[in-house]
């Protein structure tokens, strides 16, 4: 069972970055678009905004996954929006990630969102059937196809 906890950027630093990075080559096959220091400033702000949707999760004493939440609008609406979803891959298809998707519907719910979105790659097979499994749903291509925007309702 995953223990949740609200990022500390300066403590967990190194890991976060590791696992942003490590996002950016599964996602598009090159941390190239990844500015670590950028990525740290934008973190920092999100956290304080949103600290109980910036977390990471952790079996027993060691990160091995984030979540990033957060609420936005889109088309007039207010929506949940994951911004990451993440497992290293040592603990990927052991149901994890249905701990980390079941911590994401109680941060929506708690928020008053029925809707949430999320962006992943097209070649992302893995996490494209991960979130399909969950009820998710092509909306649209965005970014001149580089990636696709998904819609879940939130249970």
């Amino acid at each position: 069972m995953l223990r949740f906890e609200t990022l500390d950027v300066e403590k967990y630093k190194k890991q976060l970055l590791a696992f942003r990075q490590d996002s950016f080559v599964i996602s598009f096959g090159t941390d190239r678009d990844f500015h670590p220091s950028e990525y740290l400033a934008w973190l920092q702000k999100k956290v304080s905004h949103f600290p109980n949707g910036f977390v990471l999760a952790f079996d027993q004493d060691q990160p091995v996954g984030q979540l990033e939440l957060s609420i936005r609008k889109y088309e007039g609406k207010r929506i949940g929006y994951v911004h990451l979803f993440y497992l290293i891959a040592e603990k990927r298809g052991y149901g994890l990630g249905h701990e980390l998707q079941q911590y994401a519907m109680r941060f929506f719910k708690k928020n008053g969102v029925s809707e949430y979105h999320l962006r992943v790659s097209p070649t992302n097979s893995r996490a494209k059937a991960f979130y399909k499994k969950n009820g998710m749903k092509l909306l649209k291509n965005e970014c001149d196809g580089k990636v696709w925007r998904m819609r879940g309702t939130v249970e």
